[in-house]
Formats: structure tokens, C-alpha cells, sequence
């Protein structure tokens, strides 16, 4: 059986990904980057993309397998100080991998093994990943610390891009960026202003997605 030549079938030249899950602080810190990232570049190549690439494990599978390019920006435990930002490439990766502090890692893992399998791996790799401050406040936006490598990690991230000689430009200040989520209200500052205080809500749960009602004893 013909084994299927993946390098010929690649029709993405770059791909960004911003990784994680909004709900436990710094764990959104990859999806807040790349949303930064959209906001401010574009690519000049309509065939590359930016995405929010959340928790959606496997269903990021044939976009990664038809790129040649792959940026991610994550929060991963690389063993760094808490708050520290580091570029990782190619080799170097498998630090961002062999540590799980999230169930969205686990799939991004099996998915460049499986990738690797396919005969599909893009040629470069780079993950533009922050040591998490914060990780249990559900609910949660980004920790201080997180927020302030935001610009950073969108700087880093455009270097790697045109360090590969990818096409980009800057937004004008007039332009709307295409909305990278389907739900405004998960947009940063949405989501921000719409947590309840702590008095109205115990920070080990928010009522925005979970409702227990006590009821007394009769």
C-alpha cells in the first residue's frame, strides 16, 4: 500500500494557534496572546491562518497536518520561574510537551505524534510559552503577571514569523480584526467585567457557568 506523501498535500504555509482554556486564568494566557496578535498583524497570504485554538485537541489535527509553518502560543510548565516567557523551536519543543499541566496539552501532544506518524509534521515549529502564576481561580482572567508578557509574547511571535519569511502587515487603526470567537462575551474585556465580585460569588466556582441553590432542612 502507497503511503501518502503529506508534504505535497500542505496548503497552509502558516499556521498560529493560541492554546488553552479562558476559565482557569493563566491557562487562557495562549488564546489571549494570539488574540492580541490578530488584532494587531495580518497575514499579506490569504492561505495562512490565525486561530483560537482553545481546547480543541483533535479537531486541530488536519489544520497542523497541512502546515508548514506552526507558531503556538501556550502556557506550559517548562520548569521556569512563575511569569517567566520563553521561546521554544523545533527540538527544544519537547519541553513544552513532556510536562502536562492541563487536559488541552495531552492533545496537542498526541497530535504532533500523530502528525509525526502521518508523515505530516510542519517543517518548523515554535511555541511562544509563559510559566503560569495562576491556574486555580475558575472563572478567572489572566494574573497580572500573564497580562504584562501579553505584548511581549505578540513581539516574540512576529519575529518567528518573519524570521520564516512569512508575509505580515499592521493593522490600521480603522480596521476590525475578524473575530477569532464565535461568543463576543468571551472577549477579555466582556469576560472581565462580567465575573461577579467576590462577595456575590465564591471564587471556587462562578455562577456564570455553574448554580447551586441550597435548600434548608425541614
Amino acid at each position: 500500500m502507497a503511503i501518502l506523501d503529506m508534504q505535497n498535500l500542505k496548503d497552509i504555509p502558516c499556521l498560529i494557534l493560541g492554546i488553552g482554556n479562558i476559565l482557569w486564568a493563566d491557562e487562557g494566557f495562549g488564546v489571549r496572546v494570539v488574540e492580541a496578535f490578530n488584532d494587531k498583524y495580518a497575514f499579506t497570504d490569504p492561505n495562512n491562518v490565525i486561530a483560537d485554538g482553545g481546547t480543541l485537541g483533535m479537531y486541530l489535527y488536519d489544520r497542523i497536518c497541512r502546515a508548514e509553518k506552526l507558531l503556538i502560543f501556550d502556557c506550559c510548565d517548562f520548569k521556569g520561574k512563575p511569569g517567566e516567557l520563553r521561546v521554544l523551536r523545533n527540538d527544544d519543543v519537547k519541553l513544552w510537551t513532556a510536562t502536562k499541566i492541563s487536559p488541552h496539552q495531552t492533545g496537542m501532544n498526541d497530535l504532533l505524534v500523530a502528525a509525526v506518524v502521518r508523515g505530516a509534521m510542519p517543517n518548523d515549529i515554535a511555541v511562544v510559552g509563559f510559566q503560569p502564576v495562576l491556574l486555580d481561580d475558575y472563572g478567572g482572567s489572566l494574573s497580572a503577571e500573564a497580562k504584562g508578557k501579553v505584548d511581549e509574547a505578540v513581539r516574540d511571535g512576529y519575529e518567528i514569523v518573519r524570521g520564516w519569511n512569512v508575509g505580515l502587515r499592521v493593522r490600521s487603526e480603522d480596521e476590525i480584526a475578524p473575530a477569532l470567537m464565535d461568543a463576543p462575551c468571551l472577549n477579555i474585556d466582556q469576560y472581565e467585567s462580567g465575573r461577579p465580585s467576590a462577595e456575590e460569588a465564591c471564587r471556587d466556582g462562578d455562577i456564570r457557568f455553574a448554580r447551586f441553590v441550597a435548600k434548608a432542612d425541614k
